[in-house]
């Protein structure tokens, strides 16, 4: 029992050293993305007309839908697999048997 115990809390130390270090680099990496703003498509862009922003505009969308899509399904398929390979031995544990 004790031997237990000490395996959970070793196991929940690690996931919030993991959690910590996501949530810093959550914060730290847009300093970093700040800096990937290239002039020259931004002068390009600015000096354009009305049908080259339209183009540009649909082209972002057409560019992040699809990942958006993907994203999506992969989370639903997860979602739908995620007792598929339990063998039942942890959930004898959770409700006290």
């Amino acid at each position: 029992m004790q031997k237990s115990r000490q395996l959970r809390w070793v196991t929940r130390s690690r996931h919030s050293a993991v959690f910590g270090l996501l949530a810093l680099a959550v914060i730290l990496i847009p300093l970093r993305l700040d800096a990937q703003s290239c002039s020259l498509c931004y002068t390009q862009a600015a000096s354009s007309g009305a049908r080259f922003i339209a183009a540009l505009r649909s082209g972002i969308i057409i560019l992040v839908i699809p990942p958006m899509f993907m994203s999506i399904a992969i989370t639903v398929l997860a979602y739908r697999k995620r007792n598929r390979f339990r063998d039942g031995s942890d959930l004898a544990d959770c409700h006290g048997r």
